[in-house]
């Protein structure tokens, strides 16, 4: 595998220009998106892998955007407490109704709002939860415990499970019944600072989905730190000392006594049809049996003009270096003998708006689930340089980790457990619809842990993770820049590709490793392999 880094870098600054206007779901930037995705992949020579023998495979979704709030307060027996959108929350729906709505519903502590039975945890305890509003802790119940205390490990210790996932809070609450879901933002347990929840501007997306089965939340959110503090006092609650109770796993729901909450916000939403991208090179022996390399193409489309005055958020590194390394390691495996098994590159639709596009197809796939040997994502790659190191994320799931290590020495460089497992990130890119039907998976994203940098070490690594995610994640200023050094990336794109090749040129059938939440599922399908 040999990745040009020329060609890397005019795909990244072709798909980041403003041309594709920041590649939003159900826009004239996506129509764009699309007709560019499929010209590149028919120039390497690729076969259609989509539905009914086309390019791409539909995925119906729901469009929603919050207007300008009508009423959005606390109140507590003291009187109203603010409540700004964007400032002290941040709110959005994925019901398709005009508006949302919530009547003076009380509000409700519910600890970290998990509920794992096999953990011997439940932070509901039954507590009827219709009508109201809950405020949830991110990340999990022993995320910040202390040594000793008797929470401390049940969750994973400092790496998140899905338990703490924002996605799984909201889905929780809904089942529990809640009519609104605000999770308490804290920068170290959500891995992101205020400004990264306020990006989206109010919108949301979600599938399309039956009646009978939309969630129940009328708004579901974050409420800023402080903000909460100041909810909590309201209603006779210190929070730093709720934090702590909600460590105990005989916590149960606290009112927050005499506060509500009311909101009566405009909703404007509409269905639109988005589009994967899927490509193939055919398998000359085992065509059914299918390597898949996957990275998404969507974007955060247009906001507010930042200061200097680019209103698109076209998402350069995240995630059009990933499709870039896509179109490289298509064009070296058409250059080499043709594989055994099929490889389908998938250009997923609406990552950024909760991995809907991998969630669809993994639901909908044009390939069997058991048939589909792995699944490589590549979601944000490091610009800082060559490393000596690649960095791991989900470590011990399966045998994925292995193969990176073996390549990875071939390369000259080590692997590296990801240095902040707390954030999740496993459970935040589309290789995750894959984890979650069985499939073994390998992520490589630049921002899961500081990379050993040839110039600069460790420190180079963390500064570029530190400049990057503090300033340019999901804003307008992750644009191309010409002080780009892709020679790491070049690494990666290269080490994932060999990966894949071997692969799709084998009989293996990579393992999830004893202990992995996912070798269950992916074991009930054993003998159709």
């Amino acid at each position: 595998m040999k990745t040009d880094a020329a060609r890397v870098e005019q795909s990244v600054r072709t798909l980041a220009s403003d041309t594709f206007e920041g590649r939003a779901p159900g826009t004239r930037g996506e129509d764009r998106t699309l007709g560019y995705l499929i010209a590149r992949f028919q120039a390497l020579g690729l076969e259609p892998a989509g539905t009914d023998g086309g390019w791409v495979q539909k995925v119906p979704l729901i469009h929603t955007r919050l207007g300008t709030p009508r009423t959005m307060r606390f109140d507590a027996a003291k009187g109203p407490l603010p409540a700004e959108q964007s400032k002290e929350i941040y709110v959005s729906t994925i019901r398709p109704d005009d508006a949302a709505k919530i009547a003076a519903a009380p509000v409700v502590f519910v600890g970290y709002g998990v509920t794992a039975p096999e953990r011997k945890w439940d932070d509901f305890k039954g507590t009827d939860l219709k009508g109201k509003v809950v405020v949830i802790l991110v990340n999990d119940p022993d995320f910040a415990a202390a040594k000793g205390e008797p929470v401390a490990g049940t969750f994973g210790g400092r790496t998140m499970t899905y338990y703490g996932r924002w996605t799984y809070k909201f889905e929780e609450a809904a089942r529990q019944g809640a009519i609104g879901a605000l999770i308490v933002h804290d920068t170290p347990g959500a891995g992101y600072g205020w400004n990264v929840v306020v990006s989206s501007g109010g919108e949301n997306y979600d599938i399309v989905r039956d009646p009978s089965k939309l969630t129940s939340l009328a708004l579901q959110g974050w409420i800023e730190g402080d903000a909460a503090s100041r909810v909590f006092a309201a209603g006779g609650l210190d929070l730093a000392k709720m934090r702590i109770e909600a460590r105990k796993a005989s916590f149960r729901p606290v009112p927050l006594k005499g506060v509500t909450f009311t909101a009566d916000v405009p909703v404007s939403h509409e269905q639109v049809d988005s589009y994967n991208v899927l490509a193939r090179i055919p398998g000359t022996e085992r065509p059914d049996e299918a390597v898949m390399f996957g990275a998404h193409w969507d974007a955060y489309g247009s906001g507010k003009p930042d200061a200097q005055g680019r209103i698109y958020r076209a998402g350069a590194n995240d995630d059009a270096l990933g499709i870039a390394g896509l179109f490289e390691i298509a064009r070296n495996m058409k250059a080499a003998t043709p594989p055994k098994r099929s490889v389908v590159f998938a250009a997923w639709t609406a990552e950024e708006r909760g991995l809907l596009g991998s969630e669809y197809y993994a639901t909908h796939p044009t390939i069997p689930m058991a048939k589909t040997v792995a699944n490589l994502t590549i979601d944000i790659l490091q610009t800082a340089g060559a490393a000596k190191d690649v960095v791991l994320v989900g470590a011990g799931q399966n045998s994925l980790e292995d193969d990176m290590a073996r390549v990875a020495a071939t390369q000259g460089r080590h692997v590296t457990p990801e240095g902040l497992p707390e954030r999740g990130l496993f459970y935040r890119a589309d290789h995750f619809s894959f984890a979650k039907q069985g499939v073994p998976t390998l992520l490589l994203m630049g921002i899961a842990g500081a990379s050993d940098i040839k110039q600069g070490g460790v420190a180079a690594g963390q500064a570029w993770i530190d400049a990057y995610t503090g300033k340019c994640y999901h804003q307008a200023c992750d644009a191309w820049s010409s002080d780009w050094k892709l020679d790491g990336a070049v690494q990666d794109i290269d080490l994932i590709g060999t990966i894949g090749t071997q692969l799709a040129n084998s009989t293996a059938w990579p393992t999830w490793k004893a202990g992995s939440e996912f070798k269950a599922i992916r074991d009930k399908t054993r003998l159709t392999r």
